[in-house]
């Protein structure tokens, strides 16, 4: 229960974080993908099911406040998060490089699709210009940010496993 509370909890966080103070501080009107982060996180932390979760509910607060069609980031978020929640298996607290080589990969592919799907089939044949102008700009900063905040979600997780563990020995 304390961990889907913590879940709620990081994912308005950073979807307020997101929309707001680093809409702030954009360099060129890029700013990072914190939602990614934590879908993918959250993924290859504890697996499919939470990743699907947590990236539908992403995507979800992205389609009711900023999508024209209810569902689209809902379900880009979702499958991110499934994909990530396969490499569970592999995945070690104290290993970075897993963590950023995903959260790189998964900004890539949501912005590869977007690009395809809002851009591609209107026409817009400059996929180039999106790469270096959009794509290439948001992963690196969403890769630098992902220094920063995905301590924090390995912290806050491993003190709410650490409080699950400790209320798991007491005696009754």
């Amino acid at each position: 229960m304390k961990r889907n509370i913590a879940m709620i909890f990081v994912i308005l966080a950073g979807f307020i974080l997101q929309t707001t103070v680093f809409q702030a501080l954009s360099f060129g009107g890029i700013a990072p993908n914190l939602l990614i982060i934590i879908t993918a996180s959250y993924g290859f932390m504890f697996g499919r099911r939470y990743g699907m979760t947590v990236g539908f509910i992403c995507g979800l607060l992205m389609d009711i406040f900023y999508g024209s069609v209810l569902g689209f980031y809902a379900l880009i978020y979702l499958y991110i998060g499934a994909a990530n929640g396969v490499f569970r298996r592999v995945f070690y607290q104290n290993d970075i490089m897993l963590p950023i080589a995903l959260i790189t990969a998964s900004d890539f592919v949501y912005s590869f699709i977007c690009y395809i799907l809002l851009f591609l089939l209107r026409g817009r044949f400059q996929f180039t210009f999106y790469l270096k102008n959009i794509i290439l700009p948001e992963i690196i900063y969403t890769i630098f940010v992902t220094v920063f905040l995905y301590p924090c979600i390995l912290l806050l997780n491993k003190a709410l496993e650490n409080t699950k563990k400790r209320g798991d020995h007491k005696i009754v």
